[in-house]
Parts: C-alpha cells; sequence; structure tokens
C-alpha cells in the first residue's frame, strides 16, 4: 500500500513538472504575444455632446452636424440636452459623461465654478478631453482643449455697428442681459460697448434681469418706464428677446424701435420673420457641429496636437428681417 502511494506521488511530481516546463517554455518563446482584450482598429470611439438648451433651431442645426461628422469619422455620438436653461440637470449629465468614462466630450460652456471644477479637475483625473461649442469659458479656469463657434467680441461689435447704421450715431440704446453673467455675454458686451464708446451722442443704458419670463417683463417695463426716450434695444443674451418684445408690444408699437439681438435664442428667428425685430447676429451652428467632432476626433487620433487653444472661429453675418419675409 505504502509502494502504491509512493508511485502515485512520483507521478504527480513529474506531471507537474511537465506541466511547469511547457508553460514556462510558452512565456519564453519569441513569438508569444498577449491576448488583446479589444480589436483596436475596429474600436469606435465614444463622444457625448452635452447642451443647455435642448430642442431649439440653433442647437437643432449644431445637433444634425455634429451626427454628420461622426458618421463620417465612424464614431458615436450621444446628444444629452436639458431643458429651459436647467443648469443642475446640465452639471448632472456632464459629470455622468465624465463617470461613464467617454472617449470625448463636447460641450455647451457654462462659466460657473462647478463646471469649470468638473472640466478642470474630474475630466481631467479621467483624461477626457474636453471642447466647449457655441459658449466659451476661459480656458486657464476649465481646461478645455479649444473652442469651436462665433467670436463673441466680433459679433457684439458687428450688432452695434448694424444698430448704429439704422438708428444714427445719436439716441439712446438699451443693453439688455443676463444678470448672471456668463462669458460669452461679457464678450458681446464688450463688443458693443467698444463700438458705442466712440460716439458721444450715444447714451448707454444696462438693464439686467434673470431668466424668468416674468422678471424679464418686469424689467423691461420698469427701464421703460424710467428711460422712456430709448431708441435702440440690443439683447445680449437671446434668451431675453422673447419676453422683451411682448411687453413692448403692450405698451407700444414696435417699430419705432430698433431691436436686435443673436440666433441662439429660441424665439429669434420667428421674431425676426414676423418683423417684430430688425436683426440677428446669424452664427453657424452647423458647422459647428462638424468641426467640434472633427478636431476632438483628430485629438483622440493623434492628428493635431495641441489642438489651438485659442479656439476655431466660425462664420457670422448680420441677418435683417427684410431678408427673411
Amino acid at each position: 500500500m505504502r509502494k502504491t502511494g509512493l508511485i502515485l506521488l512520483f507521478i504527480i511530481f513529474f506531471a507537474l513538472c511537465y506541466l511547469t516546463f511547457v508553460s514556462a517554455e510558452g512565456v519564453f518563446r519569441s513569438d508569444w504575444q498577449a491576448p488583446k482584450t479589444i480589436e483596436d482598429e475596429n474600436a469606435q470611439l465614444r463622444l457625448v455632446l452635452i447642451t443647455q438648451d435642448a430642442e431649439t433651431t440653433f442647437w437643432d442645426n449644431l445637433g444634425k452636424g455634429a451626427i454628420e461628422q461622426a458618421e463620417k469619422e465612424g464614431a458615436s455620438l450621444e446628444i444629452w440636452g436639458s431643458y429651459g436653461n436647467n443648469h443642475e440637470d446640465f452639471l448632472k449629465k456632464l459629470e455622468i459623461a465624465i463617470h461613464s468614462k467617454v472617449d470625448g466630450i463636447i460641450v455647451q460652456g457654462l462659466d460657473s465654478e462647478e463646471f469649470k471644477y468638473l472640466s478642470k479637475v474630474k475630466a481631467s483625473f479621467y483624461g477626457i478631453p474636453i471642447i466647449t461649442v457655441a459658449n466659451d469659458v476661459p480656458v486657464e479656469e476649465s481646461l478645455r482643449r479649444t473652442y469651436v463657434g462665433s467670436d463673441q467680441y466680433k459679433a457684439g461689435s458687428m450688432i452695434a455697428k448694424q444698430l448704429l447704421n439704422d438708428m444714427g450715431n445719436s439716441g439712446s440704446v438699451l443693453l439688455t442681459y443676463n444678470s448672471n453673467q456668463e462669458y460669452y455675454q461679457k464678450q458681446r458686451l464688450n463688443g458693443i460697448q467698444d463700438v458705442l464708446k466712440n460716439y458721444p451722442n450715444i447714451k448707454t443704458i444696462y438693464a439686467e434681469t434673470s431668466s424668468d419670463r416674468e422678471q424679464i417683463i418686469t424689467a423691461t417695463r420698469d427701464v421703460l418706464n424710467k428711460t422712456p426716450e430709448v431708441d435702440g434695444i440690443i439683447a445680449v443674451n437671446a434668451n431675453i428677446v422673447g419676453a422683451l418684445v411682448q411687453e413692448i408690444s403692450k405698451r407700444y408699437q414696435v417699430e419705432p424701435y430698433f431691436i436686435y439681438s443673436f440666433d441662439d435664442g429660441p424665439e429669434s428667428l420667428a421674431l425676426l420673420r414676423q418683423g417684430n425685430i430688425d436683426g440677428i447676429l446669424e452664427q453657424s451652428p452647423e458647422m459647428m457641429g462638424k468641426t467640434s467632432v472633427q478636431l476632438i476626433m483628430e485629438w483622440l487620433n493623434g492628428e493635431t496636437v495641441p489642438l489651438d487653444l485659442k479656439g476655431y472661429f466660425t462664420d457670422i453675418r448680420i441677418l435683417k428681417a427684410k431678408e427673411v419675409q
């Protein structure tokens, strides 16, 4: 019995030695390669486009351009939108995208501490590149890779020049904007102010308001009561222009006023077609979508590194009411 046990032990010992030898030979063979968990050539990069203003003409066109370019690039693109400038929901979507470890994020910039923390700290920790689109945030505060959209300073300058061309070089101009001044609004305001300050007979009036429609109406009513001599109006934040025109229409005819805004508001184009405003600064949202996807793919593929931190500006022009009626 003891002899049989010894024989079994020897058999097991020699079997183990043989298996160890075979395994070692496999490891040290010169043609051995580690197994691939992913077929790199067939892996599809996953991108996310996140916006605050879902279901507006401007953002629908931007999303359309982004989808077309993603299909061309062979990338997966998801569009996540918030409604009614819901900042909390918007920031939550950005955080989810980061924790989902997507390959790249294209996002409407929001000039807030929460947004900057997510882009500068959390996205950087996971190595996820962020490109801001349409609305920018300062690069040193967000570490975004680049910006794609309008030159907002130039846009403000253009709209102020058009107003002066229509109204003349004297009169009172009301500049109305959101009290939570984001970076793009500041850029537009700087462009407008740098034009108007060269005309001593132009009086500039400022009116801040929240994004709430009723508060916009109240603020408009108050400023027109205090300064009834207003001749021209520029809605720096295009989300304001609908409520602004509504209040003016209750009190006066809109025709005597020279009213201008930008095309990224939900009511801007409709008001222009109706002749309720004189012109808008028209941007290129579809091109923004295409260019942002193209650039983030170039970065991910190592083709364009680094991207231009100053940004990539898309075309802008003044669109007058008579052109769309």
